[in-house]
C-alpha cells in the first residue's frame, strides 16, 4: 500500500492518498502480434506536478521511465468527487515493454466512481474497481483518499464506497476459515464446473473457450480461508488477439484474469491477475507474470481433468477442476483436439506397473533362490 501526500502553498497538507493500483497493457511487438504486461504502481513515486486549490486539485504520480498516473479532483458546494483518472504510459520503455514496436506515449482516461464524497471526509474504499479502457486493464483498491483538507487536518470520518457496504452481505458459506485442529475443519464442496467462453463480437463465434471448476485458497493474516467462484454469478469479459489473449471472470467476491501468450507454435497461460474481497477485512491481490504452464500446441486445447494447485503467490492458490482452455484459433466454437496434463494421461502408468511387476518377480526369485541354497547347505553338513 503506498501512502503519498500533498501540501499548498502554505505547505499544509491539502491532499492524502493511501492506496493500491496496477495495470495491465497489451502492446505491439510485431505485425498482428501482442504481448500483455501487469504493471503495479512502485513505492518509488513522485508527486511533482501534483496540485490543490480551493475547487480544483490533481494527484499526478510519475514512477518510471515515463509513466504517469493522474488524478483530477472538483469540488462543488458540500461534496467533492474525482472527475478523471488518467494513466500514460511510454512505450519506449524497453524494460516494461520489450519489442514494442511503438516508441511513443500512450494515454488512456478512466472514469472514476469516487463522487460525491463529503467535505471533510475521506473516501474509504477496500473493494477492488476493476475498469477496462483500450488495451489497459486497471485494478484500483485499498484507498483511503481525502481531498481539499482543511486547515492541513485529515479527517476522521470517512464517506464508504458502495461496494464495500454490500460486500458486507457475502453468504458465509462462500467463504471458510481453517482451524488448528484439523477434525473440525471444514471444507468447501467442488466448485461447480463453468463454461466461459469469448467472441470478437456479437455476430462471432468464439476465439476463446475455457471450461473449469475454481476454488481459491488465501491468507488474510494468520487466516487461510477459501473461496470458490460461482458459474452463474459470474460476469465474463476478455480480448482476443493474434499472439496473446486474456480471460476476465468478474463476480461479487472475484475479480481474475488469465492472459495466455503463444509463440506461434505453442500457447501458455503466462500471467494471473488475482483480487478476492473478503466479507470482511482488505481485498486480497496476487499479481504473476512469470507463468508457463497450461501449454499446448497453438490450435489445440489443454485439458486436466484432476484436481490442479497453481501457487500465484505465497499468499494465494488456486485449484482448478474439470479444466479445458483453448485460447487461440478455435474453429466453429468447439475444443480442438486436447493435449492432456500428466495427471490425466495413464499411459504413462503402464510402464511404471511393468517395471513395479517385473522388480517384484526378481525380488521373489532372489529370495527363494537364497532359501533353496540355504536348505542344501544345511541337508551336507557333516555330523
Amino acid at each position: 500500500i503506498i501512502w503519498l501526500s500533498v501540501n499548498n502553498t502554505e505547505n499544509k497538507l491539502c491532499l492524502y492518498a493511501n492506496l493500491m493500483v496496477n495495470f495491465s497493457v497489451a502492446y505491439e511487438v510485431g505485425v498482428n502480434k501482442s504481448e500483455t504486461v501487469i504493471l503495479v504502481l512502485p513505492e518509488n513515486v513522485t508527486t511533482e506536478g501534483s496540485a490543490c486549490d480551493n475547487t480544483t486539485s490533481t494527484l499526478k504520480l510519475s514512477f518510471g521511465d515515463g509513466h504517469s498516473w493522474t488524478v483530477d479532483f472538483t469540488k462543488k458546494n458540500q461534496t467533492y468527487q474525482v472527475d478523471t483518472i488518467v494513466f500514460s504510459y511510454n512505450l519506449n520503455d524497453s524494460s516494461i515493454f520489450p519489442n514494442s514496436t511503438s516508441k511513443e506515449t500512450k494515454s488512456v482516461t478512466v472514469k472514476s466512481i469516487i463522487t460525491n464524497v463529503s467535505v471533510d471526509t475521506y473516501y474509504s474504499c477496500k473493494s477492488a474497481d476493476v475498469r477496462t479502457v483500450e488495451a489497459v486493464i486497471q485494478t484500483l483498491y485499498d484507498v483511503a483518499l481525502q481531498a481539499f483538507v482543511i486547515n492541513g487536518s485529515k479527517s476522521d470520518t470517512d464517506t464508504i464506497c458502495s461496494a464495500d457496504m454490500t460486500s458486507t452481505t457475502v453468504a458465509p458459506t462462500t467463504t471458510v476459515t481453517t482451524t488448528a485442529a484439523p477434525t473440525s475443519t471444514p471444507t468447501l464442496p467442488t466448485p461447480t464446473t463453468g463454461k466461459y467462453s469469448i467472441a470478437t463480437d456479437v455476430n462471432s463465434t468464439a476465439c476463446l473457450m475455457a471450461t473449469f471448476g475454481l476454488q481459491i485458497g488465501y491468507k488474510q493474516g494468520d487466516k487461510e480461508e477459501t473461496i470458490n467462484l460461482v458459474p452463474n454469478m459470474t460476469e465474463v469479459g476478455g480480448a482476443c488477439r493474434s499472439n496473446s489473449s486474456d480471460l476476465k471472470l468478474t463476480s461479487d467476491t472475484i475479480t481474475i484474469m488469465f492472459t495466455f501468450s503463444n509463440d506461434g507454435k505453442k500457447f501458455q497461460l503466462h500471467a494471473l491477475n488475482v483480487t478476492v474481497i473478503p466479507a470482511t477485512g482488505a481485498p486480497v491481490v496476487a499479481v504473476n507474470t512469470n507463468m508457463s504452464i497450461w501449454a499446448a500446441a497453438v490450435g489445440s486445447s489443454y485439458m486436466c481433468n484432476k484436481e490442479q494447485t497453481l501457487n500465484v503467490t505465497d499468499t494465494l492458490t488456486l485449484y482448478t477442476f474439470e479444466l479445458r482452455v483453448q485460447p487461440f484459433e478455435v474453429n466453429k466454437g468447439e475444443f480442438a483436439t486436447a493435449h492432456e496434463c500428466s495427471l490425466d494421461d495413464t499411459s504413462i502408468l503402464i510402464p511404471i506397473i511393468v517395471g513395479a511387476a517385473l522388480a517384484g518377480l526378481i525380488l521373489i526369485v532372489v529370495i527363494a533362490y537364497v532359501i533353496g541354497r540355504r536348505k542344501t547347505y544345511v541337508g551336507y553338513q557333516t555330523l
